[in-house]
């Protein structure tokens, strides 16, 4: 059986070649081309209609995200996962309401694009092994994503905690846990929870501010 045909595009070639080698080092995956550009990317997949495509959002002259719209407007069955730079909210929200199954910021560990791509995996081997899938299955698939990134502490949910993420990259100054359970809207004990879970996990990075008087306030920022 061949493998999960492969797309990748980067302006970048050494990061080409890193990305190229932790493919290859994860197994299943067919690189099947490259793009450098967006007009070359576009040629590339309606060429090779892969399954999956590894998508820059910077690129010298189509942005990533035009690329995703135009791939959905035409129906290209082609799976996409966003690997870039970008980081603003509207960028990301844009990206997940376009259908793109996994949206993963530079830099990043092997770890975390072993996990999208182990969870993909599971989804196309899935889908193109049954006609039909049963609601266990489908929930299983749903599921799936989350447990194979990391094991969320019990009490945890993973709305909250994309909605806890979301508000602080949206802030362009570093949060309270106070400051991030009033503007999501939860109780400080729990906002606290989902911080020192997404600090824990490095995507958050803490720092104490020390005021004139009293113990010093910590802080939240995105990493």
């Amino acid at each position: 059986m061949s493998g999960i045909r492969t797309v990748i595009v980067e302006d970048d070639p050494m990061v080409t070649q890193i990305n190229k080698q932790y493919i290859e080092k994860i197994g299943g995956f067919e690189i099947v081309g490259t793009a450098e550009t967006g007009q070359e990317s576009l040629g590339t997949i309606y060429r090779l209609l892969p399954h999956l495509v590894i998508l820059d959002v910077y690129l010298p002259d189509i942005s990533g995200m035009q690329i995703l719209k135009e791939l959905r407007a035409k129906n290209v069955p082609t799976d996409v996962v966003l690997v870039t730079a970008a980081r603003d909210v509207d960028t990301i929200q844009n990206a997940f309401r376009h259908g793109a199954i996994d949206y993963i910021i530079k830099p990043f560990k092997f770890s975390r694009l072993k996990s999208a791509l182990e969870s993909y995996k599971l989804l196309h081997n899935k889908l193109h092994r049954k006609l039909a899938l049963d609601q266990e299955e489908i929930d299983e698939l749903a599921m799936h994503k989350t447990r194979a990134q990391e094991s969320m502490p019990k009490g945890l949910s993973e709305v909250t905690l994309r909605q806890v993420m979301l508000y602080i990259l949206k802030s362009e100054a570093p949060l309270s846990a106070e400051e991030v359970a009033e503007g999501v809207g939860l109780a400080r004990v729990t906002a606290r929870r989902y911080l020192d879970y997404l600090e824990k996990s490095g995507k958050l990075v803490l720092e104490a501010q020390y005021g004139s008087v009293g113990r010093p306030v910590n802080r939240y920022t995105a990493v």
